[in-house]
């Protein structure tokens, strides 16, 4: 692979830099910095601001209103947006059930469901996990009983991250418990408006509402809103899973984030030497970012993979994994690098002042505590060291 960039490439970098440069709100980009809490309405807002450019879906074919970026095109806006410190896009609609739809959808979901997708009309989470169904998903046991035009959806799915935010829920459900586990399934689209419906919050250690649990009782869902063929909802699960464990590697952010964490070792501590000079330090920053130059060469070739159809299979396992634990090891350098700066939870922190003069250096330990979920969803690195051991064994 020619790793070095083509003039047109470097054109839309630039491109992408004046355009982050003229249209990210200042207060969008300091909340990002200083990793203050965001609101609905501010995802809505850079939402709005994507979809006015058309740079919203950078995955998405052109007929679906998508950029169809390339594999080197998606990573320079990644990472042009990391270092710009733009919000990120919440990606249960855009990054997770588009493509499923696009892929095994009914023209009617398509129309439906695509466009509100891209105008902001619709907000998405995702009903995966439930309490005794996390990496072992296919144990699931919220159910769907078919009743004429309907299915009846009674059960419970949790750490449902921004639940409190959608009117509608992607939901894996057990159709068929007759079968083997893994064929029993299907994927229904759900109104969160819906009677029986209930969302409660999940408090953090930091005292933040990210999660939730998801409650239904007796939900009554048309039949209209199965997405492909019923009990194959597991296929369509695996298809949006590896998706999610592509982005779940974050290069961009990792990048953004290993430059605060350089910016922090520089500094001088209440006038001690910089941590830059720590040999072991130094040796520790060292290995992560060569670790991440290696992984972003890797995520370019999976992303060319899934440009021209292919989805990736164990190459997003290994992504996973890799991915997740760079961006823990930059969040414990950084919570290093920050010292007694680093408050342990973000109520402690005052307003978003940083002592030691580096945006975020006040919350790295809120950082650090919350990205410990890294490696657990989108499948536990565990179960993705089995799935790849699995692959080299049948190899």
């Amino acid at each position: 692979m020619d790793l070095s960039y083509s003039a047109e490439e470097q054109a839309f970098r630039e491109e992408v830099r004046e355009f982050l440069a003229k249209d990210l709100p200042k207060e969008l980009s300091d909340k990002v910095k200083n990793r203050s809490d965001m609101g609905k309405e501010d995802f809505d807002r850079w939402h709005a601001i994507l979809n006015a450019r058309g740079w919203l879906a950078p995955n998405w074919p052109r007929e679906f209103g998508g950029c169809e970026w390339n594999a080197v095109q998606r990573h320079i806006f990644e990472e042009e947006c990391a270092y710009a410190n733009a919000p990120r896009v919440v990606p249960f609609g855009l990054t997770m059930l588009g493509p499923v739809l696009q892929k095994f959808g009914s023209k009617e979901q398509q129309e439906r469901f695509l466009p509100r997708i891209l105008s902001g009309e619709d907000w998405w989470c995702q009903g995966y996990s439930e309490p005794g169904a996390g990496s072992d998903l296919a144990s699931l046991k919220t159910k769907a009983e078919r009743d004429g035009d309907h299915y009846i959806v009674n059960g419970q799915k949790t750490w449902t991250t921004l639940g409190q935010f959608a009117n509608w829920i992607f939901c894996l459900v057990r159709t068929d418990p007759n079968v083997k586990q893994q064929e029993g399934i299907s994927f229904l689209l759900i109104d969160m408006n819906t009677p029986g419906i209930e969302v409660r919050p999940i408090i953090l250690l930091d005292g933040t509402h990210e999660v939730n649990e998801v409650w239904f009782t007796d939900v009554r869902v048309p039949v209209e809103n199965l997405v492909g063929e019923e009990n194959k909802g597991w296929t369509y699960a695996k298809y949006l899973l590896t998706h999610e464990r592509t982005n779940i590697a974050g290069v961009g952010f990792s990048l953004a984030g290993l430059d605060a964490v350089k910016r922090m070792a520089r500094s001088e501590m209440a006038g001690g030497r910089p941590l830059i000079e720590n040999p072991q330090f130094a040796a520790r920053l060292a290995q992560v970012e060569c670790d991440l130059m290696a992984m972003a060469t890797t995520n370019l070739r999976i992303i060319s993979k899934a440009a021209v159809g292919q989805a990736p299979g164990v190459e997003a396992s290994m992504l996973k994994i890799k991915g997740t634990d760079i961006r823990q090891e930059i969040n414990d350098l950084a919570r290093r690098a920050a010292g007694p700066y680093a408050m342990p939870f973000a109520s402690e922190a005052v307003g978003d002042n940083d002592p030691l003069g580096v945006e975020g250096a006040a919350k790295s330990a809120p950082a650090y505590f919350n990205n410990r979920k890294l490696s657990i969803f989108g499948g536990s690195n565990e179960v993705q060291r089995g799935i790849i051991a699995k692959v080299k064994m049948q190899g």
